[in-house]
């Protein structure tokens, strides 16, 4: 890693960093080489407004982001961005067929009688047409439990079965839990802005650059810790909004660790299987 000394307008002096890409885990999808500009974590102390650099102690030293991004960064901010803005429309094929993916990723062999269904249930929708569950999160919160079922097929199961640990008599509904997570994650993000407000979405974008697939990533190791905490404080269902914000601020304080470039860096990760 090598640094080099610069002065940020307003007197606040950084250090930037340059460290060398990583590879992407091969169980995600494939993405583009990330830049030279890749970021480094730490505790936020300082941002001033109208600057181009988000300034935060790290160590004794001071250390950068760049709120400017990179053509590749600016690239997939915006197709996130625009997944984002997609409502689910049960009119049209294409999201129909999403949910009959996935239903047979979920349910490998087990035909599926329709869109409107008592199936559902099974998968942990409010009732017999998932459509109505989407609103919240829109088009993304189906393509993020599609792409945990289809990348990590074995936590899916075990999530959605509840397997392991002493569960609740009254459990959260796995669905519609999935898609609470999705509406967060966009929060804690704070993607819906346009121009950076939040450290935590400075080093977002780093880890974009590694990784085209970073969101739905952040998104499968969001629902395990989540679950993780359900299980640790015994939980009831009224109590699932307060694991949720549990569960935010664990994600909140991995993402801003030493060391942390790449959501596999995440401590959490690890518990993806």
């Amino acid at each position: 890693m090598v640094r080099t000394h610069t002065q940020c307008q307003g007197g606040c002096v950084s250090f930037r960093s340059f460290s060398p890409s990583h590879s992407i885990s091969q169980r995600t999808h494939s993405s583009a080489s990330s830049s030279s500009d890749d970021a480094t974590n730490g505790t936020h102390t300082w941002i001033g407004k109208g600057l181009t650099c988000v300034c935060f102690k790290r160590k004794g030293n001071y250390e950068r982001i760049c709120i400017n991004l990179t053509p590749l960064q600016a690239k997939r901010l915006k197709r996130l961005k625009h997944r984002m803005q997609v409502y689910f429309d049960a009119s049209r094929p294409d999201h129909q067929a999403a949910l009959r993916a996935l239903w047979s990723a979920t349910y490998p062999g087990q035909e599926l009688h329709g869109l409107i269904s008592d199936q559902w249930k099974e998968m942990g929708w409010q009732g017999r047409d998932p459509s109505t569950d989407f609103r919240g999160a829109g088009f993304i919160s189906l393509e993020n439990l599609l792409f945990f079922a289809k990348t990590f097929s074995t936590s899916f199961q075990r999530l959605l079965n509840k397997q392991g640990g002493n569960r609740a008599a009254w459990e959260y509904p796995f669905a519609v839990a999935g898609v609470n997570i999705t509406f967060m994650i966009m929060q804690m993000l704070d993607l819906h802005a346009s121009k950076p407000r939040t450290f935590i979405r400075a080093v977002f974008l780093q880890m974009l650059s590694e990784n085209e697939w970073a969101f739905d990533l952040l998104y499968c190791v969001a629902f395990l810790v989540m679950d993780k905490q359900w299980l640790e404080r015994n939980a009831t269902y009224m109590e699932f909004n307060d694991v949720l914000k549990s569960t935010r601020v664990q994600l909140e304080r991995e993402l801003l660790m030493d060391g942390v470039l790449r959501i596999e860096d995440m401590p959490s990760c690890s518990l993806l299987c």
